[in-house]
């Protein structure tokens, strides 16, 4: 004889549970990716965060000791730090994102194994960890020379912010991009640290992009970070308000290797990871 179905013995069949679904995949991930960075980044090393407010700190004093040697006042205002300190810590804002997020795919490498993982998380959990961490260091800076000369040096907050959001921009930016190169070609890492060893010296850091020869200039301008710093200290000093400052220009440079990075990323990120 044939059982009869479990319907018409009385009992339902009992079906699948459905599979939750994931909400706010994409932050959860993230902020996974930004406490493991944390923790190996800045946990395992001696000092940890002292030496991410140390070495900016030193290399200010030096230029500022330096150059007060040699100058009897700096392009700006009175105080050799504060000028060093308005157009460094922009450019260091620069150098760290884009050498870290440049760095997010070889450093995430063992997570993204994982479906929920993708390489957008490995980005974006470098780069607001990176960020935070500059911006934090540039205000404890900010607020040590307000103390030690005993005046308020801020213009206008939200130049300064906007200068930094375009030097975070710019960063990620060109990170993205080379992080698709650093992947592909590790010794692109090498070429890179090399070629842009010397960009303080081409970015108006130490001077004022108005003091050097016309000719200068019309080099000078098409580097992005010249408007990232002058705009930075715009803010900073009352008295200073350049005119070559392009903002479209800069969000250019850093939005057109972001979009071309992406897309590289998303066509080839995990077969050039796994070479």
């Amino acid at each position: 004889m044939t059982k009869p179905p479990l319907e018409n013995a009385g009992i339902s069949a009992i079906r699948p549970a459905a599979v939750p679904k994931l909400h706010y995949r994409t932050g959860r991930a993230v902020t996974a990716l930004i406490i493991r960075e944390m923790a190996t980044t800045y946990g395992r090393s001696p000092g940890g965060y002292f030496w991410a407010v140390a070495q900016p700190v030193a290399l200010i004093v030096v230029l500022s000791l330096a150059f007060s040697m040699l100058l009897r006042s700096p392009p700006l205002g009175t105080d050799f730090i504060l000028f060093y300190a308005t157009g460094l810590m922009p450019l260091r804002m620069f150098q760290t994102l884009s050498i870290n997020v440049g760095g997010a795919l070889q450093f995430s490498k063992p997570l993204l194994g994982y479906p929920r993982v993708t390489f957008v998380d490995a980005i974006l959990g470098r780069a607001i960890l990176t960020a935070l961490t500059q911006f934090t260091v540039s205000l404890i800076i900010f607020t040590a020379v307000n103390l030690w000369t005993h005046s308020s040096a801020i213009n206008t907050y939200e130049i300064i912010i906007e200068s930094y959001a375009l030097a975070i921009v710019l960063g990620i930016g060109i990170g993205t991009f080379n992080c698709f190169l650093f992947t592909l070609m590790p010794v692109w890492r090498l070429i890179w640290g090399i070629a842009t060893g010397p960009i303080i010296l081409i970015s108006a850091v130490l001077y004022l992009y108005e003091d050097t020869p016309l000719f200068a200039q019309e080099y000078l301008w098409f580097n992005p970070l010249v408007h990232i710093i002058g705009l930075s200290r715009m803010g900073f000093y009352s008295t200073y308000s350049p005119s070559y400052i392009s903002i479209p220009f800069v969000l250019a440079c850093g939005l057109i290797p972001a979009f071309f990075g992406v897309l590289l990323l998303r066509k080839y990120g995990r077969s050039i990871l796994y070479l």
